[in-house]
């Protein structure tokens, strides 16, 4: 496949809605894409119409009908699955960049190092669902936990972000173990968006420049 797959990882609260929005704005005229690529903005859960359905299910669901760990888990595959096969890997065979707000490292540290499921159901999930994608890059948006929660303020959390701060601790280190594990590339998000961005940029050029024709 010609295109190139991109995901921003970390916990809630670390910009990158911000950080993927400006890239969106900058990617295509940066010079990195080649001519004719489509940069496709995304997102897990939620990149798909069933993933929209599902990410109500998961994140805002009625008391009632909120999932238990594992149905929770099997929710996330479904998506990731579907979002696989109807958006990243037909994008990806065109030649075009995909920007996806998380992929499966965000299962291993929500679903895994949060919940305390285990860990090697996650990854036969993680296989079964990716199909064999992978991303180019990962950017994980390094912030801490207590500046996260300073950000979020009163804005009200939705079903995972209100399980807690020993919780969201524990995502937190798991982001951090990942990205040592998987070769992501480390963004130090506890400053100004504009340094952020500039800072995600040069990175950028410095991993596909030296790819370009």
């Amino acid at each position: 496949m010609s295109g190139r797959f991109l995901v921003l990882e970390g916990i809630d609260g670390c910009g990158k809605t911000t950080q993927l929005r400006q890239l969106a704005d900058w990617l295509p005229g940066s010079g990195l894409m080649p001519s004719g690529a489509t940069l496709h903005l995304t997102r897990e859960p939620g990149g798909t119409p069933l993933g929209r359905a599902l990410r109500e299910l998961l994140l805002n669901p009625p008391a009632e009908s909120a999932p238990d760990p594992t149905a929770e888990l099997l929710l996330y595959a479904a998506d990731r699955a579907q979002h696989v096969e109807r958006m990243i890997r037909p994008a990806l065979e065109r030649g075009d960049w995909v920007l996806s707000d998380r992929f499966s490292g965000s299962t291993i540290a929500y679903q895994g190092d949060g919940r305390g499921l285990n860990l090697q159901t996650i990854l036969d999930l993680e296989r079964i669902a990716t199909a064999g994608i992978t991303p180019d890059v990962t950017l994980w948006l390094d912030l801490p936990l207590q500046e996260s929660l300073r950000r979020r303020g009163a804005r009200a959390d939705d079903r995972i972000e209100a399980e807690g701060e020993s919780f969201l601790m524990r995502v937190a280190d798991g982001f951090k173990r990942l990205a040592a594990e998987r070769g992501w590339i480390p963004v130090e998000a506890d400053q100004g968006a504009e340094q952020v961005q500039q800072l995600i940029r040069r990175l950028l050029e410095d991993r596909f420049a030296q790819a370009l024709p």
